[in-house]
C-alpha cells in the first residue's frame, strides 16, 4: 500500500431512481493531507462517504481506496480503515470498555488497544458504563475511539465534532491534526462546522447538487483568511492615484479600493487621513476578511 493516493474516485454516480444523488464525481484524496468535504444537506457527502466505505454501491464508475479497488464483499481494506458514518453507534447494554473490546476483536487490535483507546479519547470515568446511557458527546467519543482503535492509515469522519461542546472539539480538532502530522493518517471529513473545516483541512471540496464544484487548496484557504482594508470614496480613480502615491499598493474591485497591506489593515485612521487631505474623504472604510463560510455560501447560492 505504497501508492500516494489514498481516496480517488473516476466518473462516480449514484441513482436512486430518477435523483441522482452524485453525479460523475472525480475526487482524489493524498495520502497524509486532510481533507474537507462539504456540502449543503442533501448534497451528496454522506451517499459519497458510503460508497468509499463500501456500504453501497455506485450506479456507475469505480473507486479506489488506499491503492485497492472497492467492491463489495471486500472487507481486507477496511482492516486499515477508520470510519464514524452519519450517527455515533455502540451496542446499548456493552459497556465502554466491551464496545470496544468488540471492535479490537473485529479488527485483530492488540489488547493494549483498548486502553489506548479509553485514553486517547478521555473515556476513563465512563468505561464501565453501558454505552446506552452515555452523553451523546460520551457517545460521539466512543465512536471515534472506535473508529481509531486499530491505527488506520485513513479516516473517513461524517460530523466528527457531532454533540461535542466546545472542548470536545478543540480535542477532537488538535487529534485529528496530530494524527496527520506524526502518524501521517489521512483524514477525510465531512462537517457543518465550517470553522472548524477552516482551522484543520489542508485540502477542501465543495459538493453540490451531486457534482464537486470547487477545491480550495492551502494557497487559497490561506488567501480566503487574509484581511484587507475595503474603502468607498466618490472618486475611485483619484483616491487610487493618491493612495499609491503615499506608497500603497491599491486595486479597484467593483465599486471599492481594496488595499492588503499589513500599514493599511493595522492603521486604516491613516488612509482616512491622506485621503481627506486630498479632497477625496471615504464613506466608507472597513477592515474585512471573507471566510470559508461566506464563500460557502456564496458559492453554493450561485449554483441555486
Amino acid at each position: 500500500m505504497s501508492a500516494p493516493i489514498a481516496i480517488a474516485t473516476h466518473e462516480v454516480t449514484k441513482r436512486y431512481r430518477d435523483v441522482v444523488a452524485v453525479d460523475r464525481l472525480d475526487l482524489t484524496v493524498r495520502r497524509g493531507e486532510i481533507y474537507g468535504f462539504l456540502g449543503r444537506n442533501g448534497a451528496g457527502k454522506t451517499t459519497t462517504i458510503r460508497m468509499l466505505l463500501g456500504l453501497i454501491q455506485p450506479s456507475e464508475g469505480d473507486i479506489d481506496v488506499l491503492g485497492k479497488r472497492v467492491q463489495p464483499g471486500a472487507t481486507e481494506l477496511f482492516a486499515h480503515v477508520g470510519y464514524l458514518v452519519e450517527s455515533a453507534t455502540a451496542y446499548p447494554n456493552l459497556t465502554v470498555r466491551e464496545n470496544l473490546d468488540i471492535q479490537r476483536r473485529l479488527t485483530g487490535a492488540p489488547h493494549t488497544a483498548v486502553g489506548d483507546a479509553i485514553e486517547l479519547m478521555r473515556l476513563g470515568p465512563n468505561a464501565s458504563r453501558r454505552a446506552g446511557v452515555l452523553s451523546l458527546g460520551n457517545k460521539q467519543r466512543l465512536s471515534l475511539a472506535r473508529a481509531l482503535l486499530h491505527r488506520p492509515e485513513l479516516l473517513v469522519l461524517d460530523e466528527p465534532a457531532n454533540a461535542l461542546d466546545p472542548g470536545g472539539i478543540v480535542e477532537v480538532r488538535e487529534l485529528l491534526r496530530s494524527l496527520a502530522a506524526e502518524r501521517g493518517v489521512t483524514v477525510f471529513m465531512s462537517s457543518h462546522i465550517l470553522t472548524e473545516v477552516d482551522r484543520l483541512a489542508t485540502r477542501i471540496g465543495i459538493i453540490h447538487q451531486g457534482r464537486l464544484i470547487e477545491e480550495l487548496d492551502s494557497k487559497k484557504l490561506e488567501a480566503l483568511r487574509l484581511q484587507r482594508l475595503e474603502v468607498k470614496t466618490r472618486n475611485l480613480e483619484a483616491a487610487q492615484s493618491t493612495l499609491a502615491k503615499a506608497g500603497f499598493t491599491v486595486k479597484i474591485a467593483g465599486n471599492i479600493l481594496v488595499l492588503s497591506e499589513a500599514r493599511a489593515i493595522n492603521a486604516p485612521e491613516a488612509v482616512a487621513t491622506i485621503l481627506v487631505n486630498a479632497g477625496t474623504p471615504p464613506f466608507r472604510l472597513a477592515v474585512e476578511q471573507e471566510d470559508l463560510e461566506e464563500h460557502f455560501l456564496h458559492l453554493t447560492r450561485e449554483k441555486i
